[in-house]
């Protein structure tokens, strides 16, 4: 795979960086993104006080 293009992260397609819908390889893709967003399948992790307190332990 060449620097000019990357995979879909849902399909797994080859995607040109100058592509409309980058990072996805079109308007469908970037929609079930969205969806499992919206759905609650991805989540970000919030660090909280308690992880910060077992690093410095």
């Amino acid at each position: 795979m060449s620097r000019q293009t990357s995979k879909c992260p849902i399909c797994k397609r080859r995607v040109k960086r100058d592509a409309p819908d980058f990072p996805f390889c079109s308007e469908y893709c970037r929609f079930v993104d969205l969806g499992r967003w919206f759905g609650e399948e991805y989540r970000v992790r919030r660090q909280t006080w308690k992880d910060t307190e077992k690093k410095n332990a």
